[in-house]
């Protein structure tokens, strides 16, 4: 029984939250068909549940509907990750220099700080997941500051579909040493109020991200993620 006061999640909230897993863990493989009563099937749901999860994911870029052949995962070729960055990039530099004018107090930026202090202890142990949760959690709060709701939308959008492509080449990449001191570098522009700086900062930061993962990708042609 659901605790009094306590909201359960909908059944298509939880299907949403499933097939993503299954689709960042490359269970369900990128150029990969399935049909609706397959999936239902593979999450133990009924199909009304997993076709509104479908619906949601493909507004999302992480698959496609075709009519009468099922459900498609989308393919990301190193073209489509190279146009999926150069959005995110100004997102989350406008994201950054808007967060910088907001006047916030080293107590508002506490989550921020927290993030890249998981992400150096991580990197201290070469623990690349949890380097990439933490990194995930510094861009997304980094958003989340800039107080955009559009902004928050697209770029969580465009997140979820670089996500795929960097988990792939998580452990071919160099150390992210220098991911960690941009990151860093941010959170200090933002906490002195250097919109520009944290803007151009943050610009560079994710210009050298496209740049490392696209030639990943291209060199071990890994055009099917």
């Amino acid at each position: 029984m659901t605790p009094a006061g306590s909201k359960s999640k909908p059944n298509s909230t939880i299907a949403v939250d499933k097939l993503r897993a299954l689709i960042f863990s490359g269970e369900l493989g990128a150029g990969t068909d399935h049909l609706e009563s397959e999936l239902a099937t593979k999450l133990g749901m009924s199909r009304t549940p997993v076709r509104e999860a479908v619906l949601i994911l493909e507004s999302q870029g992480l698959l496609e509907v075709r009519p009468r052949k099922g459900v498609r995962i989308t393919p990301v070729s190193p073209g489509d990750m190279a146009e999926i960055y150069d959005v995110l990039t100004e997102l989350e530099s406008l994201a950054a220099a808007d967060a910088a004018r907001r006047g916030y107090t080293k107590a508002d930026l506490g989550r921020l700080a927290r993030s890249i202090d998981a992400m150096e202890l991580a990197l201290a142990r070469d623990d690349r997941t949890e380097w990439a949760k933490s990194d995930e959690r510094f861009h997304s709060e980094l958003v989340r500051l800039g107080g955009n709701s559009r902004v928050q939308i697209i770029a969580a959008m465009m997140s979820d579909q670089v996500r795929r492509a960097r988990m792939v080449t998580l452990y071919m990449r160099p150390a992210p040493d220098q991911s960690n001191a941009d990151h860093r570098g941010v959170f200090e522009a933002i906490s002195r109020g250097e919109a520009e700086a944290a803007r151009n900062i943050h610009r560079a930061h994710r210009m050298n991200a496209k740049r490392i993962l696209i030639a990943l990708l291209a060199k071990h042609h890994l055009n099917a993620l």
